[in-house]
């Protein structure tokens, strides 16, 4: 019964997983043409009653356009769950929040988490090899 409950959780976990999408860094230079940079603002609660805010800065993007494996475009909403996967020319990846995400001059930055700025080394438009989305 044990073995059973096992491999019943663990089919569950492998076919609930998360679909990524990808695009190009074209692409996301022109989705990112009219937004602006604003406060996100994450509030979390532990009991018995302490509040502890949380303020990053992110993008105002409210959909973003991407393609799957078989390049079909599908639109999204930007959550604060979504995540970025940026992978650079030398093979070295960088994960962390796409509403962070924002484009200074000619690098991307954001935040991998929410609770503060913890901000990630910034990477230049010509280092990077694919931009992948999880939602």
């Amino acid at each position: 019964m044990k073995k059973y409950c096992v491999v019943s959780l663990m089919l569950m976990v492998l076919l609930s997983s998360c679909a990524t999408y990808h695009l190009s860094t074209e692409s996301l230079l022109r989705q990112f043409a009219n937004t602006q940079e604003e406060k996100k603002i994450t509030v979390f609660i532990a009991p018995p009653f302490f509040v502890f805010p949380g303020v990053v800065d992110g993008n105002s993007l409210s959909a973003i356009t991407v393609l799957d494996k078989k390049e079909q475009p599908h639109t999204f909403p930007v959550t604060r769950h979504m995540g970025v996967r940026i992978t650079k020319n030398n093979g070295k990846r960088k994960t962390f929040y796409f509403n962070t995400l924002l484009l200074e001059d000619s690098t991307i930055v954001g935040s991998q988490t929410h609770f503060f700025n913890a901000r990630i080394k910034p990477i230049k438009f010509a280092d990077i090899k694919k931009i992948e989305l999880q939602r």
